[in-house]
This record gives C-alpha cells, structure tokens and sequence, in this order.
C-alpha cells in the first residue's frame, strides 16, 4: 500500500529541518503505540537516507505500566541508568506518540509514578535528551486524537499535517521582534477572567520555537525569575499530566511561589503534585503561543501550548538554556491559558505597554504574528 505523501513530508521535516540530521550522527527513533508504525518506518527511512545511523525503540504505555508497576526503587534506577547511557551516546533523538489510552497510568501507585519521574524521566530526558540532543517530539493523528478534539478522523488528519507542515521559515521571521522585545522587557502582566499576575522576565533570554523541537510548533518561551511572581492566574484549558485529568487549575503566588492551587478536578493528586519537591512550587517557563492552524484545546499539551492567542507557564523545572531561572524539579507542566474572545479574552503587558489584547498582537511591529499573517 502506498504512504500517504504527508507523512513522508513530516518524515522529512522531522530529518532534514527539525534535527537537520548529518552522515554518521547518531539517532534514537521512539514510537509510541501501533498507530504510529507508518511514520516510524519512514523516519528511519529517511534518517538512513540522510547518512545517520538510527537506533529505534517501539514503547508503549501498556510495557511501561507493565514494568513500573511492579518494579522496586533499585529496578527503576537501573532502567534510567541504562536509557541514559543510550540517550548519552546519541545526536538526536525523534519521540512520535500515539497514546491509544491517554489515561492507562492513572492507576499506577503515585509512590511508583514519582520514581519513575525521579529515576528515568528526570535524568533521561530532563538532564541527557533535552539540553545535549537535537530532540523533536510530537504526537500522531489517530482515532484518540481525533476524538479528543472532536473531529472525525479525516478531519482531525488534514487539521494536523496543516499545524505540523506550517511555514516555519516565515513563522521563524515573524517570531523575531517578539523575541526581540521578550529580550528587553522587564516586567510582564497578565490579565484575564480570574487573572492578575505579574512576574519579571529581566535577564532571561527568550527562545524562538519554529519546527526544530515540537510538531507542531509555534511559540516563543522564557521564564519568570524565580522569586518574582505575583497574583493570581486562571488557567481555562483542561491538561493531563502522568496519565491524570485535572481541570480549571488556578494558582496563587506570592515572591514566585505557589501558596494555594486548586484543580476541580483530582484536587488531591493536584497537591501532591504541588509538594513533589523543592522546585515543583515554582514556575520554570512563560510562553506565548502562534500556531495559526491550532485554535482549540485538545487535551494534548504539544499542541495546546500553540493555540493561537494563548499563553502558558510551566510548574517547575526551567530549561538548561538562556531561560533557565534556577529552578530544578521532576516536573515540568504546562498549563495553557486562551485569550482569544471565545475563551474570555485579556491583555498581555511587557514594562506598562499593552502588546496583545484578547489573543491578537496590536503594536506594530508583532502584527505578523497574528493568524491571518502566519496562514
């Protein structure tokens, strides 16, 4: 049966733009779930075209229930031990999930669950894949997805290549002054529904997202300094995270941290979550989302965060890049907040100036930025 031409278009994007793969580099291919098998192939088609030499990894999230369930401490370590020493001899590594039960490891024991976070997913992915790697991750058009953003499936198909295959090249360009301004501002505000939060993003430099880290893509991200955020905010999409729903996620800060959150939905795991470590009562990113393709929330955080005329902020841990704020965690979660007319509307303020109002770019220099630009 012939592929369908937009996955080798994706399977290109992911070698030849997202990690701009060379002769000899090293790549560790991931796929999650059997929808995925498609792509999978095609990538390390095109990976081996290119020259790379692909080492592949077919998981899912029934084996990693299997094993994390019934694993002790010293297992999970070893398990992280050896995924980092892979992780650590490879250039790049390609992540395609196509989870057919987003919920499958709501039922994993927490105390299992956070050595799994502290043991593989923090010194796999947080200290080895993500700051000395070339990475790009992404999710893939099957039946779940579909149905989780209400779409029939050929419907759900053509909205995703659209996000995923956007013109970066001109996304990029228009991102420029946005980074540009995020580089110089000091403070920011944030006003919304329920919403009224400042913090400073001084010194922090700021990191245009245009295809080379996530399909789809489409933001420009720094983060709060650590201490300096206040107010409330109101987060209006629903997330998953760790397998668990969580919903209306409100959080109030005081000199950066977070003395009272609340989710209407499993409020109790929400405050564990809270209490995780250290770090994970303090904010680690501060984005803004341009994906015009991408207008509604589908309980998918890699293409949530992108909706056009949002925002996010991430609980805990800071990338090790010119955002990083200082702050070390095991989590690290986006939560997304739409402020586009439907969801509510508000305002973004960089240093007492009025920059964005109810999801659309009004100074002059942003206006590229706006969906009917980026199209």
């Amino acid at each position: 049966m012939e592929i369908d031409v937009r996955l080798v278009k994706m399977a290109e994007q992911i070698v030849k733009k997202s990690l701009k793969l060379k002769k000899g580099e090293k790549v560790f291919i991931e796929g999650f779930s059997n929808s995925v098998k498609d792509l999978f192939n095609e990538v390390i088609k095109q990976a081996t075209k290119a020259g790379a030499i692909p080492f592949w990894y077919f998981n899912d999230n029934n084996f990693i229930k299997s094993f994390v369930s019934g694993a002790s401490e010293e297992q999970i370590k070893e398990f992280g031990r050896f995924h980092a020493e892979i992780m650590a001899k490879c250039d790049a590594y390609v992540g395609i999930r196509g989870y057919d039960d987003m919920f499958l490891l709501s039922d994993v024991k927490e105390k299992q669950m956070r050595l799994y976070q502290e043991h593989f997913y923090t010194p796999v992915h947080f200290n080895v894949r993500v700051p000395k790697t070339k990475w790009v991750v992404m999710r893939y058009p099957n039946n779940t997805m579909s149905a989780l953003s209400r779409m029939s499936t050929e419907a759900f198909e053509d909205f995703y290549f659209n996000a995923c295959l956007v013109d970066y090249q001109k996304m990029a360009k228009a991102m420029k002054p946005l980074q540009k301004l995020m580089d110089k501002t000091d403070k920011v505000r944030i006003v919304a529904p329920g919403t009224d939060l400042e913090f400073s993003i001084k010194g922090l430099g700021s990191v245009i997202c245009d295809g080379q880290m996530n399909l789809p893509d489409g933001e420009v991200y720094t983060a709060p300094v650590k201490n300096s955020i206040n107010g409330v905010i109101q987060f209006n999409t629903d997330t998953v995270y760790g397998g668990e729903y969580f919903s209306n996620i409100r959080l109030e800060f005081k000199d950066g941290k977070i003395v009272k959150g609340t989710s209407t939905a499993n409020n109790d795991k929400f405050q564990k979550l809270l209490d995780l470590d250290a770090g994970s009562r303090y904010m680690g990113e501060f984005a803004l989302g341009v994906n015009p393709f991408v207008t509604k929330p589908m309980l998918d955080i890699l293409f949530d965060e992108k909706i056009s005329g949002s925002l996010h902020m991430a609980i805990g841990n800071s990338y090790d890049d010119v955002t990083h704020n200082g702050n070390r965690s095991a989590i690290h979660w986006d939560l997304v907040l739409i402020q586009t007319p439907e969801w509510g509307g508000g305002e973004i303020w960089f240093d007492g100036k009025l920059i964005r109002k109810n999801g659309k770019f009004v100074i002059k220099e942003l206006e590229g930025l706006n969906p009917e630009n980026l199209k």
